[in-house]
């Protein structure tokens, strides 16, 4: 069961990984609306961009060995809650933001949820073999 549990954790850690790397900064030229906050022009747009990309990148490297990385993954779980209730908010405040309602805070909560499930809460040596 931990060896299949770890197969899947590892499996999200790459998904999301490359979610970040790869298709975020293209759905905020495809999907505005959803992604792309700042009403059309933002450097904070960027600036996000350019963070997520680097996270998606550890996260990828952390996927090797993900009980090595896991600050680095808990990091990600709950920065990721803490972007998304504040996005929540602040689409629900903004009329114009309303899209990322169905958008990226979803993604957002959704990742950290997959992730913080598959996360062991034990280390690997604490685990006992009848688990």
């Amino acid at each position: 069961m931990v060896l299949a549990h770890g197969t899947y954790l590892r499996t999200a850690l790459v998904a999301v990984g490359l979610f970040m790397v790869v298709a975020f900064y293209p759905l905020t030229i495809l999907w505005p609306s959803g992604w792309g906050w700042g009403h059309g022009s933002s450097h904070y747009l960027t600036m996000i961009i350019g963070v997520y990309a680097t996270l998606g990148v550890f996260l990828i490297l952390a996927a090797r060995n993900p009980l090595e990385h896991r600050s680095l993954i808990w990091f990600t779980v709950w920065s990721s809650l803490v972007h998304a209730a504040i996005m929540t908010i602040q689409a629900i405040e903004d009329p114009m933001e309303r899209g990322h309602l169905i958008g990226d805070v979803p993604a957002l909560f959704v990742a950290a949820i997959v992730i913080a499930m598959l996360m062991p809460r034990r280390t690997a040596s604490a685990v006992s073999p009848a688990e």
